[in-house]
């Protein structure tokens, strides 16, 4: 979980929760998780601090991560306080990199859009269902969607620094791949699911054979929602659709209709 260097104020949510987290897990007494429980991971006991280091040096598969999301999830939901902490403190280098390519552009909102990933994510941590796989992501994608809806909220407001006098080709979308399925699910074009689908297959680790056998279905069925979805995010953005404000309603029309 890499991290991406961005200029904040003196305190915001994520900055916050980082010296929550540092608190947490100083010397004499931090807090500990026990590591022997995930397989795949070493066979001991952790500060939560180091777990953290862990989990940025090396890369584990998605059994080992679900497992362990389950249960740093089990911990904030029945352990007190201190495991919620310390679960978002785990999670700050990704969050930290989600919130700043989303306020990429727009520096006036990286505050709120601090606020709401942390937001999103507490949110998914409390509530999501933790059986299922692919936990990481699906705790991810709801810190995603719930930062971006402040940078979509704002989409309107200013004219985009490049616009021209004349006529021109459609502008692309801004940012990574990610921002553009999610402002794509945003708008209705797609679902969340589908969005998710893509974003594991396309730019993760996940093998549709191997999603495929979770959801129950063939492999086929499901490279078959993937292209129907891909189609519909290629023509969007052909039209310009995805590069400036999101309108719901004209632009899932005119997707669909092509």
């Amino acid at each position: 979980m890499a991290t991406t260097t961005r200029t904040r104020t003196a305190d915001t949510a994520l900055t916050t929760a980082e010296k929550a987290f540092e608190l947490l897990t100083c010397e004499p007494a931090p807090l500990v998780f026990d590591a022997r429980t995930v397989p795949g991971l070493p066979d001991t006991t952790m500060p939560l601090n180091e777990l953290r280091k862990l989990l940025m040096c090396e890369r584990y598969d998605s059994d080992t991560t679900d497992e362990l999301w389950r249960q740093l999830g089990h911990h904030a939901r029945e352990c007190g306080p201190a495991w919620v902490v310390g679960a978002i403190g785990v999670a700050l280098p990704a969050l930290t990199h989600l919130a700043a390519k989303i306020s990429r552009g727009k520096a006036r909102h990286a505050d709120d859009v601090d606020s709401e990933v942390l937001a999103g994510f507490l949110q998914a941590l409390r509530t999501a269902d933790l059986a299922p796989p692919r936990l990481w992501l699906r705790l991810c994608w709801a810190a995603w969607r719930a930062g971006a809806t402040v940078v979509k909220a704002d989409d309107g407001e200013e004219l985009p620094f490049d616009l021209s006098s004349g006529s021109r080709s459609p502008r692309m979308p801004y940012g990574h791949p990610d921002l553009l399925l999610g402002r794509a699910a945003a708008a209705g074009l797609i679902t969340a699911e589908a969005a998710e689908l893509i974003s594991a297959t396309r730019f993760g680790d996940a093998l549709i054979e191997q999603l495929a056998a979770e959801k129950g279905v063939t492999a086929s069925a499901l490279r078959m929602r993937r292209r129907r979805a891909e189609r519909i995010v290629a023509v969007a953005v052909s039209r310009g659709d995805l590069s400036g404000a999101v309108r719901s309603s004209g632009v899932r029309e005119a997707a669909m209709a092509a």
